[in-house]
């Protein structure tokens, strides 16, 4: 189990990864992007909330790939740190999602990467 958490982990933590970075520097041409496609509405997302989310995305992908040794104790017990990232990455899906229905729009890789994010916070956590 160890070996697919870690595959599950690593898999979170690149599209994450990804998608942080793209809020981060180039925000402005992925929202033109988002918004030329066909039947899609505006995008009422205020830039310093697209920093914000990019933020919080990128530093829970680094949080899942830690090495535990650099951490302190208390995060390093039942591996805290991880656990916390995907708690929030899959919060943080549970929002974009309900974004998403709200526009009615499809928010099935939303519900996916939450259900990555709670096998992964359910694997950590159990051990």
């Amino acid at each position: 189990m160890n070996g697919f958490n870690w595959i599950a982990q690593l898999l979170l933590a690149g599209i994450f990864l990804f998608a942080g970075a793209s809020k981060l520097l180039a925000y402005r041409h992925v929202v033109k992007l988002l918004e030329s496609r066909p039947r899609r509405k505006e995008i009422l997302l205020p830039r310093w909330q697209g920093t914000l989310i990019g933020l919080l995305e990128v530093g829970a992908a680094f949080a899942l790939v830690i090495p535990t040794p650099w951490l302190p104790f208390a995060l390093a017990q039942h591996h805290l740190l991880v656990c916390l990232a995907s708690a929030g990455l899959g919060l943080l899906m549970v929002a974009a999602a309900i974004y998403h229905i709200r526009r009615k729009e499809p928010s099935a890789p939303e519900w996916t990467l939450f259900l990555l994010a709670l096998l992964v916070f359910y694997a950590r956590w159990t051990q």
